[in-house]
């Protein structure tokens, strides 16, 4: 009887810890703790989910305007009709490789916007280019495509959700404050549930120590700095990082001995607290009920939406070196949707009097 308590005590104590071998890449001095920790068999289930696909290949140059083709092309009428159907069909691979074109598209009538993920898709290549035109700051010459996010899936695997009213809760737990409980988010912790409506959605500062002991000169209090770790956890475990690739542990929160990637961090937060706010939150009226939140709200983007657990989304591999037309918006090569209908006027006014 001793010895199995015993083995049950070893096991409980072990069972936070992983088994060797374990890979340590150092990026610091010697003794400084500025080294990642890799568990080899969790990169190796990585590594095929990282895997970019095959490019479908390029369009050939020149062409008429995919918008004076095809009806209501209100966001890529700065491509050819080549170009347009490329990315059509590259997205539909992305997004919805087993329903197809009619996952967005009425079959008998592909101008329409009466299915909602038509009208969520517009929207989502319009983020695309801004990400890829006004972040670079983040996501650099890389950029991203809607495969960085999807993987295939019509909903990326990772989105999150406002978390429901904290409401006291009946027995010993009282009330929770959004945390006290296993949290998945916080990798399994007691830490806060949701660290994202305040610091993804909200611009809560993200603090957790000043200068001095005394509360003049640190106003956060030990729940505030909960949440903040709440919130680094996540950043963590969606990188696949430790802390230390992006701070100094001599000093976590000096950014004079910093690495270069909390830099890239700062700005990542701030694109994705934009991103939610700018293209994801307006567009929740378009969601049917069963696409919403338990609050109602639309599922947003995190670190994890795009990294999904490594450093570098997809490794770092880009895939807007393929897809340009994603980049940003060129010169148009068509009317706008409003001054369309003039155009067509005109244009057939000129072939009257061209016979």
């Amino acid at each position: 009887m001793t010895l199995r308590l015993l083995l049950l005590s070893a096991a409980a104590l072990l069972a936070g810890c992983e088994r060797p071998p374990i890979e340590v890449v150092q990026h610091g001095y010697r003794g400084t703790a500025m080294a990642e920790v890799y568990n080899p068999r969790t990169l190796a289930v990585q590594a095929p989910l990282n895997q970019v696909p095959t490019a479908i290949p390029a369009a050939t140059p020149g062409g008429p305007a995919a918008a004076l083709v095809y009806q209501n092309v209100q966001v890529l009428n700065d491509l050819s009709v080549g170009e347009f159907s490329r990315i059509m069909a590259s997205m539909t691979a992305w997004v919805a490789p087993e329903q197809g074109c009619t996952y967005c598209h009425n079959p008998q009538n592909f101008a329409l916007d009466e299915k909602y993920t038509k009208v969520v898709a517009r929207k989502m290549l319009q983020m695309t280019r801004k990400i890829n035109s006004d972040y670079k700051t983040h996501v650099a010459a890389t950029g991203v495509t809607c495969y960085t996010c999807h993987r295939g899936n019509n909903i990326p695997a990772n989105v999150w959700f406002k978390g429901p009213s904290d409401q006291p809760t009946v027995g010993l737990l009282g009330y929770r404050a959004g945390q006290n409980t296993v949290s998945k988010v916080a990798n399994g912790s007691s830490l806060p549930e949701d660290p994202f409506t305040p610091f993804l959605l909200g611009s809560q500062e993200i603090r957790v120590n000043g200068d001095t002991a005394l509360p003049t000169g640190n106003k956060h209090t030990i729940k505030q700095t909960e949440w903040t770790f709440s919130l680094m956890t996540h950043m963590s475990t969606a990188l696949g990082v430790n802390c230390s690739y992006c701070h100094n542990t001599r000093s976590m929160a000096s950014w004079e001995t910093s690495p270069p990637q909390r830099v890239t961090a700062w700005y990542g937060i701030r694109m994705v607290r934009d991103l939610n706010n700018q293209y994801m939150e307006p567009i929740s009226k378009v969601f049917p009920p069963h696409r919403l939140g338990p609050t109602g709200d639309v599922a947003k983007s995190n670190c994890q939406t795009c990294h999904q657990g490594v450093f570098k989304p997809l490794y770092g591999v880009s895939m807007l070196k393929d897809y340009p037309e994603l980049a940003a918006q060129r010169p148009s090569l068509a009317p706008s949707p409003a001054e369309a209908p003039a155009a067509e006027a005109a244009s057939k006014s000129l072939d009257v009097a061209a016979k």
